[in-house]
This record gives structure tokens, C-alpha cells and sequence, in this order.
């Protein structure tokens, strides 16, 4: 921690001198432990130091840095009280992803004038370092378009002169489009300046650069594509909304990216294939830091330098856990039934026979069994292990007449009906209705859970990076790409190599490739790495899929796999033991789905929702600034 802190003060030093005009000449007289911009930017070292103050402050949405994030938009359920309301939200509020922070962006203006001016730096760090600002100014721009549209485009430091008229200052919108043009022409200017490293993760690289390029012009082509179905999200200068016929100009600079990428100018990346066990081999692409040619960019943790997160702490099955803490992001039935089986068909899991009656399972694990790998590198599901110790999630016994015996402590023991000896009747991770950080959805979070002894402890913490970009999320840009570009062929190509990873060994053919599998696909893939809202948005399908209407067991079964199905509010599963004494299957497992009774609202997106919020001091700091459409 006390080197980020270094570097947070270093920088605040460097990039905010100058704000300042005369008061006094004394002003002038700089402290000996201060160094000047002159100095700062002679010494690589420092450089870089500041530089990395500057990486720590990108903006992200479903982040590591806080679970909370991740447990929304009906993929999960928050398991700790006071937070139920994420996924019942009549309106997730106009303001909410809302950014505006060009604090940040003339810090890297500044940043990146300085470094042109130095004069004692070697032409090849010079060349690096801006190319890396450039990166950084890029990669925050295209985060505030992903939340606001277009927003004023500063490419400079401004200084106020203090002469009173501000006006000088303030700038209008850029266009959606201009903006999504201003990350794509920036990627392809410096690509050629970051090092083609696959090595090279933590900072950015030439793949960095083209992941970045592929993601923001597939964004661009959506917008482009889909916002016909939503004419009120437009306003008449184009600060929102991109026309239609610019569509195919940006899926094919989106897919052009991703085959540069995937051709090998930029490093040898590859999809993450070390592990015989699928779903382990799925999991480990997130905390395997070695030789890993999955990830191209990513944000760092180490115990070392002090910089550790507490996902895992929060996260990590509470019984057992190296600090008796975790379970508080437990992914719903919604996701979980929505991995297709290895015949690339969909459908719920089996509780039931055709004709209604329980199916009874002999290990508590077969009813997942020839589903998609992704589902236990994704979910900690009941009956697996973790750090060498069973999940136990269990919800009771069920009697012969169908009635229940359970507890409302976990891990309670009662005694059954015809015994003397009382017994375990709910696993020690629950579920348990209402009891915070028991699995209450009946799972636990896998993905981004560290497996390394001390990561659950807060005295330690977990270094599992947070991946913001990777090679197989760059297949399904192109996929994607290409399938809008009526390449279907192609698009199955790419999409096959990542659904094989998985298991999914049937291909797809050319026919097979619709917006709804590549929706799925990405659902399947990327869950909880920050996707599903912006992939929603700018498909123009949120309002649809979040429509604020409840879900009954009927909307939960059908439409599984289709662009259509709504996920307005997380269900669960929770198993139980048979206890019939004589019957066949006794102590075999039953499963039953419910939705959670602390749940009686459900999620609703509203159009205000698919561009945040400027709030009115912006509006009125600024008269040349256009309110958002749909906006108050």
C-alpha cells in the first residue's frame, strides 16, 4: 500500500501544479522534496510511477475491487442484508453508471503534453509512455460513451485565465459516433508503439490496443445497427445514436481487429488449455498468472506491494472459510440453467419427470452433469469442494408425505421422525431464506475465487487479477462481427473454438449462428466480467429483458437460450435428502426451485436508463451541453 500511496501523492504533485496563477512571487519558490515537471520527466522511474497511479483509476463496472457489482441484473442474488434492493429496482435511477470525471482526463492531458516536452527521456520510453497515456485517454473515453454517449471530446489541458468569462472553456458534446471514431483511430495510432508482448498484461500492449479497438467499434456497429428498434434514444445532434448505415463500417473495423489480433502481430495469444478438468480449467483462467496466453489485459494485485482485494474474502463459501466470512454473491437459477447441454440443446434442469413426479438423484452434483463446462468454472455448485473442503449447501430432508425438515441455523441437527439420534438437516452453507452470506440462490460464486491458502483472510487477501480484456472474449467480437456482416460461416468458426474449450464439441454450422446464440454465448462466456449491461444496451435489448414484471416458474422454463427471455428477478434451487426409510430412494437428493420471498420486487429498465444521467449542475455549468434524452 505505501507504494500506491507514493505514487498517488508523486502525481497529484506533478499533474496538479500549474492550477495556480500569481497570489504572491513567494508562491514561486518551490519545496526542496517537490520535484518540478522538468525533473519528473527526466527519469523514467518516476515516469512510470506516475503512470501507474493513472492505470489505477480506470473506470470498470462488475469489478473484484466490488462484489456488490456483481450481483445484479437478475444473474445473482446479493446475500447480505441491505442489499436486496439491486435486483428488485423498479428504476435503476437515471444516474446510476453515470461518469463525468474529466479530473482524470486532464491529468492524462497533462500527462501526455509533458512528456512531448521532455527533453531528457530516451525516443523509445517517450514513445511508450505516450502511447500508453493515449491508451489510457481512450480507454476512459470509451467507458464514458458506453454509460453517457457522446461527451465533450479534450484533448488538451484547459487553463482558466481568470479574466471572469469562462465560456472559453466550455465545449458541446461530441457525437456518439465521433467518440466511438476517437477510440478506434487512437488504438490504430499507437498499436504500433506498445510492445507486441503477450507478456506484457498489467500495462498496455499492442493487444491490449486491438482488444480495446475490436470491442469499441462492435459496440458502435450495434448502436448503429439496433437503435432503429428505439428511435426515442436519439437526440438531432447525434450526441446519441449513430446512424444505421454506418453499421457495416464498424463491424468490419471490429472484425479486422480481432483477426490482427488473433493472426499473432501482437504476441501469441491463445485460449487458456492446461487443465483435463473443464470447469477447473475454465476457473483457472482467472487466478493462473503463469504463462497464461488467455489474458491481454488486466489490472494487477500483489501481496508484495501491498495492492490485495477482498473478492474472495466476501465471496468464498462461508463454512470453513479462513475468516468464518463470504457467500455474499450467490448466482441465480437464471444463469445457471441457461448453460446448454452438451448436445447444444437447451433446457431447465430436470426436477421433475414428464409426469411430474421428483427425480431423485444419487449424487447431489448429476442433475448439472453433460451441461457446459463454463457452468462449474462460473458457479460453485453443491457437492463440489473447494481449498479441500466439501460445499456444503443443502436445504433439508424431505419426508414421505412431502413435508420438510430443516433448520434456521446452519449446520443444525434435529432428529428425523422414527430416530433417536439427532443428525444434520441443512448444510452448514444453508440455504437459509433472509440469512445473509448463506448460498441462498443454492450456489456460490466461482468465478474470480482465489484457491490460494490466506486469500480468504483479511490479513492477507487475494492477488487474482482483474481480467478486463481477453482472447476468447476477441473470438466472439468476431463472431459477432461477422455474423452481422452476414459471414456466417466465419462467425461459426470463431465461435466453435471457444464453445470447444468448454466441451461443446458439436459444432455449429453457418446456419446455426443467430443474434440469439451469440447472446447467449456471451452470457455463457463472460458472466460476471462486466459485460451483460452494455451488451444489453447497445442491443438495444435491456428494456425487454429487464421489463419490471415478475417471474413466475413458467417465464423461469421457457424461451431459454432466445434473445427474448426476461431476468427480472433471481430464482434459486436448493436440493434436499429423501428420508424414507424402506424406499428405494432413500438419502438420494431432490431438487425444487423457488424464488426467494425476500424478493417481491422486480428489476425495470427503463429508456432513461440506456444513457446515464448529466446532472444539472454539468447542464447548467455548461448551456452547451444537451440533456439526455428521456431525462428529467
Amino acid at each position: 500500500m505505501r507504494k500506491i500511496l507514493s505514487v498517488t501523492i508523486l502525481t497529484a504533485t506533478l499533474l496538479g501544479s500549474g492550477g495556480c496563477k500569481k497570489e504572491s512571487e513567494f508562491l514561486n519558490v518551490l519545496p526542496t522534496s517537490i520535484l518540478s515537471n522538468e525533473q519528473a520527466f527526466s527519469d523514467p522511474a518516476i515516469v512510470l510511477s506516475i503512470l501507474a497511479n493513472l492505470y489505477n483509476r480506470q473506470l470498470d463496472i462488475a469489478t473484484i475491487k466490488n462484489w456488490v457489482t456483481m450481483a445484479d441484473f437478475g444473474e445473482a442474488f446479493p446475500s447480505a442484508n441491505g442489499n436486496k434492493n439491486i435486483v428488485e429496482r423498479t428504476d435503476w435511477g437515471y444516474g446510476d453508471w453515470s461518469n463525468w470525471d474529466y479530473g482524470y482526463i486532464r491529468q492524462l492531458n497533462l500527462f501526455i503534453e509533458r512528456c512531448n516536452a521532455a527533453t531528457a527521456l530516451s525516443e523509445a520510453n517517450k514513445k511508450r509512455f505516450l502511447a500508453e497515456a493515449r491508451f489510457l485517454r481512450a480507454y476512459h473515453y470509451f467507458e464514458m460513451t458506453k454509460r453517457m454517449g457522446g461527451v465533450p471530446l479534450i484533448l488538451e489541458s484547459m487553463q482558466y485565465d481568470y479574466k471572469g468569462d469562462a465560456t472559453y472553456l466550455q465545449h458541446p458534446r461530441a457525437k456518439e459516433s465521433e467518440m466511438y471514431d476517437f477510440v478506434i483511430s487512437e488504438a490504430e495510432a499507437i498499436k504500433a508503439d506498445l510492445p507486441a508482448d503477450v507478456n506484457v498484461k498489467s500495462r498496455a500492449s499492442r493487444g491490449a490496443a486491438l482488444a480495446m479497438l475490436t470491442r469499441a467499434a462492435l459496440y458502435a456497429g450495434s448502436i448503429a445497427r439496433y437503435n432503429v428498434n428505439t428511435p426515442q434514444l436519439s437526440l438531432p445532434g447525434g450526441e446519441v445514436g449513430i446512424p444505421a448505415e454506418q453499421a457495416n463500417a464498424y463491424y468490419t473495423k471490429a472484425l479486422q481487429a480481432a483477426q490482427e489480433l488473433m493472426g499473432g502481430t501482437a504476441g501469441a495469444y491463445g485460449l487458456y488449455q492446461k487443465k483435463q478438468d473443464l470447469g477447473e480449467n475454465f476457473a483457472s483462467i482467472f487466478f493462473d498468472k503463469g504463462n497464461n496466453p488467455e489474458t491481454i489485459f488486466m489490472e494487477d494485485f500483489k501481496l508484495k506491494s501491498g495492492k490485495v482485494h477482498g473478492f474472495t474474502t466476501a465471496n468464498q463459501p462461508r463454512f470453513g472459510a479462513e475468516e468464518e466470512e463470504g457467500g455474499r454473491t450467490n448466482p441465480s437459477l437464471n444463469l445457471v440453467h441457461s448453460f446448454e447441454k452438451l448436445d447444444n440443446t437447451f433446457g431447465p434442469l430436470l426436477v421433475t419427470d414428464a409426469g411430474g413426479n421428483p427425480i431423485y438423484y444419487t449424487n447431489q452434483q448429476d442433475i448439472f452433469a453433460g451441461r457446459d463446462a463454463r457452468l462449474a468454472g462460473t458457479v460453485m455448485l453443491p457437492g463440489t469442494s473447494f481449498k479441500g473442503r466439501a460445499v456444503d449447501i443443502w436445504a433439508g430432508y424431505i419426508l414421505a408425505d412431502g413435508s420438510i425438515v430443516t433448520g434456521d441455523q446452519r449446520g443444525q441437527f434435529k432428529t428425523l421422525p422414527g430416530t433417536t439420534t439427532p443428525v444434520q438437516v441443512i448444510g452448514y452453507d444453508g440455504p437459509i431464506n433472509g440469512m445473509e452470506f448463506t448460498a441462498q440462490s443454492g450456489f456460490y460464486i466461482r468465478k474470480y475465487i482465489d484457491p490460494a491458502i490466506g486469500s480468504g483472510s483479511r490479513g492477507t487477501g487475494s492477488e487474482v487479477p482483474f481480467v478486463r480484456y481477453r482472447y476468447a472474449e476477441v473470438l466472439l467480437n468476431a463472431a459477432e462481427a461477422a455474423f452481422e456482416l452476414g459471414q456466417t460461416g466465419i462467425a461459426a468458426g470463431y465461435m466453435n473454438q471457444v464453445r470447444a474449450r468448454a466441451g461443446l464439441i458439436i459444432p455449429l454450422a453457418a446456419g446455426d449462428i443467430t443474434l440469439a446464440r451469440i447472446m447467449h454465448e456471451r452470457r455463457a462466456e463472460l458472466a460476471f466480467e462486466g459485460h451483460i449491461l452494455f451488451d444489453n444496451k447497445r442491443w438495444r435489448k435491456a428494456h425487454i429483458i429487464w421489463d419490471g414484471q415478475a417471474m413466475s416458474q413458467a417465464d423461469l422454463l421457457n424461451n431459454i437460450g432466445t434473445a427474448m427471455q426476461r431476468n427480472t428477478q433471481p430464482w434459486s434451487l436448493w436440493s434436499y435428502k429423501l428420508h424414507n426409510p424402506g424406499n428405494p430412494n432413500h438419502g438420494k437428493w431432490v431438487y425444487r426451485m423457488q424464488r426467494s420471498p425476500v424478493v417481491t420486487g422486480a428489476n425495470r429498465f427503463r429508456f432513461g436508463n440506456y444513457y446515464s444521467n448529466i446532472n444539472n449542475d454539468i447542464l447548467s455549468n455548461n448551456p452547451k451541453i444537451a440533456r439526455q434524452p428521456n431525462q428529467d
